[in-house]
Protein backbone atom coordinates (compact mmCIF):
# COMPACT_ATOMS: atom_id res chain seq x y z
CA UNK A 1 0.00 0.00 0.00
CA UNK A 2 1.45 3.41 -1.03
CA UNK A 3 2.65 5.52 1.88
CA UNK A 4 2.60 2.71 4.47
CA UNK A 5 5.91 2.23 6.30
CA UNK A 6 6.92 -0.65 8.55
CA UNK A 7 8.41 0.05 11.97
CA UNK A 8 11.98 -0.80 10.93
CA UNK A 9 11.88 0.76 7.45
CA UNK A 10 14.62 3.31 6.68
CA UNK A 11 13.20 6.79 6.20
CA UNK A 12 14.62 8.75 3.28
CA UNK A 13 15.64 12.37 3.74
CA UNK A 14 14.87 14.14 0.48
CA UNK A 15 15.84 17.73 -0.23
CA UNK A 16 13.48 19.59 -2.58
CA UNK A 17 14.21 22.80 -4.48
CA UNK A 18 11.84 23.90 -7.23
CA UNK A 19 11.69 26.85 -9.61
CA UNK A 20 9.98 29.16 -7.09
CA UNK A 21 9.24 29.26 -3.37
CA UNK A 22 5.57 28.42 -3.83
CA UNK A 23 6.34 25.50 -6.15
CA UNK A 24 8.91 24.19 -3.67
CA UNK A 25 6.40 24.34 -0.80
CA UNK A 26 3.65 22.66 -2.83
CA UNK A 27 6.00 19.89 -3.98
CA UNK A 28 7.35 19.35 -0.45
CA UNK A 29 3.82 19.16 0.95
CA UNK A 30 2.82 16.58 -1.67
CA UNK A 31 5.91 14.42 -1.10
CA UNK A 32 5.49 14.55 2.67
CA UNK A 33 2.31 12.47 2.31
CA UNK A 34 4.56 9.48 1.65
CA UNK A 35 5.45 8.46 5.19
CA UNK A 36 8.74 6.92 4.07
CA UNK A 37 10.03 10.38 3.16
CA UNK A 38 11.35 13.14 5.39
CA UNK A 39 11.16 16.23 3.19
CA UNK A 40 13.49 19.23 3.50
CA UNK A 41 12.89 22.41 1.50
CA UNK A 42 15.41 24.84 0.04
CA UNK A 43 14.00 28.03 -1.43
CA UNK A 44 16.97 29.08 -3.55
CA UNK A 45 20.16 27.62 -4.95
CA UNK A 46 22.28 29.28 -2.25
CA UNK A 47 20.43 27.35 0.46
CA UNK A 48 20.87 23.92 -1.10
CA UNK A 49 24.29 22.91 0.26
CA UNK A 50 23.66 24.22 3.78
CA UNK A 51 20.27 22.51 3.98
CA UNK A 52 21.68 19.24 2.65
CA UNK A 53 24.50 19.27 5.22
CA UNK A 54 22.29 20.39 8.08
CA UNK A 55 19.72 17.64 7.58
CA UNK A 56 21.92 14.90 6.10
CA UNK A 57 19.90 14.62 2.90
CA UNK A 58 20.02 11.25 1.11
CA UNK A 59 18.38 12.39 -2.14
CA UNK A 60 18.04 15.82 -3.74
CA UNK A 61 15.17 16.56 -6.14
CA UNK A 62 16.16 19.69 -8.03
CA UNK A 63 14.43 21.66 -10.79
CA UNK A 64 16.51 22.47 -13.83
CA UNK A 65 15.11 26.02 -13.69
CA UNK A 66 16.39 27.89 -10.62
CA UNK A 67 17.08 31.55 -9.84
CA UNK A 68 15.21 32.53 -13.03
CA UNK A 69 17.92 30.74 -15.00
CA UNK A 70 17.45 27.70 -17.29
CA UNK A 71 19.70 24.74 -16.42
CA UNK A 72 20.88 26.45 -13.22
CA UNK A 73 19.67 23.39 -11.32
CA UNK A 74 22.21 21.21 -13.11
CA UNK A 75 25.03 23.48 -11.95
CA UNK A 76 23.65 23.27 -8.42
CA UNK A 77 23.54 19.47 -8.54
CA UNK A 78 27.15 19.30 -9.75
CA UNK A 79 28.25 21.55 -6.89
CA UNK A 80 26.19 19.61 -4.36
CA UNK A 81 27.61 16.26 -5.42
CA UNK A 82 31.13 17.67 -5.40
CA UNK A 83 30.67 18.67 -1.76
CA UNK A 84 28.46 15.72 -0.78
CA UNK A 85 29.47 12.76 -3.04
CA UNK A 86 27.04 10.32 -1.39
CA UNK A 87 23.92 12.35 -2.13
CA UNK A 88 21.82 11.06 -5.03
CA UNK A 89 20.21 13.46 -7.46
CA UNK A 90 16.83 13.52 -9.16
CA UNK A 91 16.52 16.17 -11.86
CA UNK A 92 13.04 17.62 -12.40
CA UNK A 93 12.77 18.39 -16.11
CA UNK A 94 10.37 20.73 -17.91
CA UNK A 95 11.76 19.43 -21.21
CA UNK A 96 12.96 15.90 -21.96
CA UNK A 97 14.81 16.87 -25.12
CA UNK A 98 17.87 14.75 -25.82
CA UNK A 99 20.49 17.34 -24.86
CA UNK A 100 18.63 18.25 -21.67
CA UNK A 101 18.49 14.60 -20.60
CA UNK A 102 22.18 14.08 -21.37
CA UNK A 103 23.15 17.21 -19.47
CA UNK A 104 21.15 15.96 -16.48
CA UNK A 105 23.05 12.65 -16.56
CA UNK A 106 26.37 14.51 -16.89
CA UNK A 107 25.44 16.59 -13.86
CA UNK A 108 25.28 13.38 -11.84
CA UNK A 109 21.51 12.82 -11.80
CA UNK A 110 20.42 9.25 -11.13
CA UNK A 111 16.78 10.07 -11.66
CA UNK A 112 15.41 11.75 -14.79
CA UNK A 113 11.89 12.89 -13.93
CA UNK A 114 9.46 14.72 -16.21
CA UNK A 115 7.01 17.19 -14.67
CA UNK A 116 4.26 15.51 -16.68
CA UNK A 117 4.45 12.54 -14.32
CA UNK A 118 2.54 12.13 -11.05
CA UNK A 119 3.60 12.83 -7.45
CA UNK A 120 3.16 9.12 -6.77
CA UNK A 121 5.66 8.36 -9.53
CA UNK A 122 8.08 10.93 -8.07
CA UNK A 123 7.90 9.20 -4.67
CA UNK A 124 8.76 5.91 -6.37
CA UNK A 125 11.58 7.61 -8.26
CA UNK A 126 13.07 8.95 -5.01
CA UNK A 127 12.95 5.52 -3.40
CA UNK A 128 14.42 3.86 -6.48
CA UNK A 129 17.34 6.32 -6.62
CA UNK A 130 17.90 5.99 -2.88
CA UNK A 131 18.21 2.21 -3.36
CA UNK A 132 21.07 2.78 -5.82
CA UNK A 133 19.08 2.29 -9.02
CA UNK A 134 18.67 4.51 -12.07
CA UNK A 135 15.23 5.96 -12.82
CA UNK A 136 14.86 6.81 -16.51
CA UNK A 137 12.55 6.04 -19.41
CA UNK A 138 13.83 3.67 -22.08
CA UNK A 139 14.21 6.49 -24.62
CA UNK A 140 16.30 8.51 -22.15
CA UNK A 141 18.54 5.50 -21.51
CA UNK A 142 18.97 5.21 -25.28
CA UNK A 143 20.23 8.81 -25.41
CA UNK A 144 22.83 7.92 -22.80
CA UNK A 145 23.80 4.73 -24.61
CA UNK A 146 24.41 6.60 -27.87
CA UNK A 147 26.51 9.20 -26.07
CA UNK A 148 28.48 6.49 -24.25
CA UNK A 149 29.17 4.61 -27.44
CA UNK A 150 30.43 7.71 -29.24
CA UNK A 151 32.72 8.76 -26.36
CA UNK A 152 34.26 5.51 -25.09
CA UNK A 153 37.44 7.09 -23.70
CA UNK A 154 37.23 8.22 -20.07
CA UNK A 155 39.35 10.18 -17.62
CA UNK A 156 39.62 8.30 -14.34
CA UNK A 157 41.66 10.60 -12.10
CA UNK A 158 41.57 11.72 -8.50
CA UNK A 159 41.34 15.33 -7.29
CA UNK A 160 45.09 15.81 -7.91
CA UNK A 161 44.93 14.49 -11.45
CA UNK A 162 46.60 11.13 -10.77
CA UNK A 163 45.28 8.13 -12.69
CA UNK A 164 43.15 5.83 -10.57
CA UNK A 165 43.20 2.97 -13.06
CA UNK A 166 46.05 1.13 -14.71
CA UNK A 167 46.32 0.99 -18.50
CA UNK A 168 44.94 -2.57 -18.47
CA UNK A 169 42.01 -1.56 -16.24
CA UNK A 170 41.21 1.30 -18.61
CA UNK A 171 41.14 -1.21 -21.45
CA UNK A 172 38.62 -3.26 -19.48
CA UNK A 173 36.49 -0.12 -18.89
CA UNK A 174 36.46 0.58 -22.62
CA UNK A 175 35.22 -2.95 -23.25
CA UNK A 176 32.47 -2.52 -20.67
CA UNK A 177 31.46 0.80 -22.23
CA UNK A 178 31.08 -0.99 -25.58
CA UNK A 179 28.72 -3.50 -23.98
CA UNK A 180 31.09 -6.49 -24.03
CA UNK A 181 30.67 -9.27 -21.48
CA UNK A 182 33.55 -10.22 -19.18
CA UNK A 183 34.20 -13.32 -21.30
CA UNK A 184 34.25 -11.27 -24.52
CA UNK A 185 36.70 -8.81 -22.95
CA UNK A 186 38.87 -11.75 -21.83
CA UNK A 187 38.95 -13.16 -25.37
CA UNK A 188 39.70 -9.73 -26.82
CA UNK A 189 42.57 -9.08 -24.40
CA UNK A 190 43.93 -12.64 -24.42
CA UNK A 191 43.36 -13.08 -20.67
CA UNK A 192 41.39 -15.53 -18.57
CA UNK A 193 37.79 -14.91 -17.57
CA UNK A 194 38.74 -14.89 -13.88
CA UNK A 195 41.47 -12.29 -14.49
CA UNK A 196 38.95 -9.95 -16.12
CA UNK A 197 36.48 -10.57 -13.30
CA UNK A 198 39.17 -9.56 -10.79
CA UNK A 199 39.96 -6.45 -12.84
CA UNK A 200 36.28 -5.47 -12.84
CA UNK A 201 36.08 -5.92 -9.07
CA UNK A 202 39.10 -3.65 -8.54
CA UNK A 203 37.72 -1.07 -10.97
CA UNK A 204 34.44 -0.94 -9.04
CA UNK A 205 36.36 -0.57 -5.79
CA UNK A 206 38.64 2.21 -7.08
CA UNK A 207 35.82 4.23 -8.67
CA UNK A 208 33.34 3.75 -5.84
CA UNK A 209 30.66 2.05 -7.95
CA UNK A 210 28.85 -1.19 -7.20
CA UNK A 211 27.72 -2.43 -10.61
CA UNK A 212 28.23 -2.17 -14.35
CA UNK A 213 25.40 0.31 -14.87
CA UNK A 214 26.86 2.80 -12.38
CA UNK A 215 30.22 2.43 -14.11
CA UNK A 216 28.67 3.10 -17.51
CA UNK A 217 26.94 6.23 -16.29
CA UNK A 218 30.20 7.39 -14.69
CA UNK A 219 31.76 6.81 -18.11
CA UNK A 220 29.14 9.14 -19.55
CA UNK A 221 29.77 11.78 -16.86
CA UNK A 222 33.57 11.66 -17.27
CA UNK A 223 33.75 11.13 -21.03
CA UNK A 224 36.60 12.88 -22.77
CA UNK A 225 36.54 14.53 -26.17
CA UNK A 226 34.48 12.47 -28.65
CA UNK A 227 36.43 10.15 -30.91
CA UNK A 228 35.48 8.08 -33.93
CA UNK A 229 32.20 6.27 -33.11
CA UNK A 230 32.41 2.48 -32.76
CA UNK A 231 30.81 0.00 -35.09
CA UNK A 232 26.99 -0.32 -34.88
CA UNK A 233 27.37 -3.75 -33.27
CA UNK A 234 29.19 -2.17 -30.31
CA UNK A 235 26.38 0.37 -29.89
CA UNK A 236 23.80 -2.41 -29.90
CA UNK A 237 25.76 -4.39 -27.28
CA UNK A 238 25.97 -1.33 -25.01
CA UNK A 239 22.25 -0.64 -25.31
CA UNK A 240 21.41 -4.28 -24.62
CA UNK A 241 23.73 -4.24 -21.60
CA UNK A 242 21.92 -1.25 -20.11
CA UNK A 243 18.35 -2.08 -21.01
CA UNK A 244 18.53 -5.62 -19.63
CA UNK A 245 19.97 -4.48 -16.30
CA UNK A 246 17.80 -4.66 -13.23
CA UNK A 247 19.37 -1.41 -11.99
CA UNK A 248 17.46 0.82 -14.44
CA UNK A 249 13.81 1.71 -14.19
CA UNK A 250 11.91 2.87 -17.25
CA UNK A 251 8.33 4.06 -17.26
CA UNK A 252 8.24 3.28 -13.52
CA UNK A 253 8.98 -0.43 -13.96
CA UNK A 254 12.06 -2.61 -14.10
CA UNK A 255 13.35 -3.27 -17.63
Amino acid sequence: MEGVVTQNAQRIRVLVVDSSRIHTELLAEALQKDRRLDVISAHSSVEVLDRARQHGADVAAISTYLDDTPHRGMEVLRGLRSAQPNIRGVMLLDSVARETVLEAFRSGARGIFSRWESIRALCRCVRCVYDGQIWARAEHVSYAVEALASTPTVRATDARGFNLLSAREMEVVRGLAEGLTNREIADQMGLSYHTIKNHVFRIFEKLGVSNRVELLFMTLSLAATPQQPPEPAALARTERSLLTSRFIRADASTI
